[in-house]
């Protein structure tokens, strides 16, 4: 007489249970990726903001364009006359000091000391930026350079401005963005 065995055994609820895992495994790892793309695309996107709030101001106050040319690392501008507008505000700046003023503020936001946490710690802003301006005649390039969360390649390598990739450290996490325009 043979007696019928139903049930599982052991070893096909380890092997259920090593295949249940490698599954949770690749999912855990797909979401840490998505993550990580997804915090480059916000970094991308403050970048963007950036460059076009600069690029904006320069606009407004134009005929101090080419004094707006530089470098900039988020602690190059000191303190400036305070030149926003606002109800009551009697204090009129000249172009020399509302030109301080937009790059103060401008260097404040992209170095992240406009947003902190608890701790007083920078929280906004991009991780290690470097901005640069070049000015001539009415052309404007404004670049922004920082860096990224993952290593892939330098964002500047291949880009025929020597202009562009000299703007930021050269790594393999450099992350830039370039915008062209002219003001008149």
């Amino acid at each position: 007489m043979s007696k019928s065995v139903q049930g599982f055994s052991l070893i096909e609820v380890l092997v259920s249970l090593v295949i249940l895992l490698i599954g949770l495994i690749g999912i855990f790892n797909l979401h840490i990726i998505a993550k990580q793309g997804s915090f480059e695309s916000f970094q991308q996107t403050q970048a963007t903001y950036y460059v076009h709030n600069i690029i904006s101001r320069m606009r407004l106050n134009n005929s101090e364009l080419a004094n707006y040319a530089g470098t900039y690392t988020g602690s190059s501008v000191t303190g400036a006359k305070a030149c926003d507008v606002g109800i009551g505000v009697v204090d009129l700046c000249t172009t020399a000091e509302t030109r301080a003023w937009d790059l103060f503020q401008w260097e404040r936001s992209f170095a992240g000391e406009n947003e902190t946490s608890v701790s007083g710690a920078n929280v906004g802003g991009l991780d290690t930026a470097t901005a640069c301006i070049r000015v001539v005649g009415t052309d404007v390039l404004v670049v922004i350079s920082w860096r990224g969360v993952r290593k892939t390649s330098d964002g500047a390598v291949g880009n025929a401005d020597n202009f562009v990739t000299g703007c930021g450290a050269a790594n393999d996490r450099r992350r830039t963005l370039a915008i062209n325009t002219v003001i008149i």
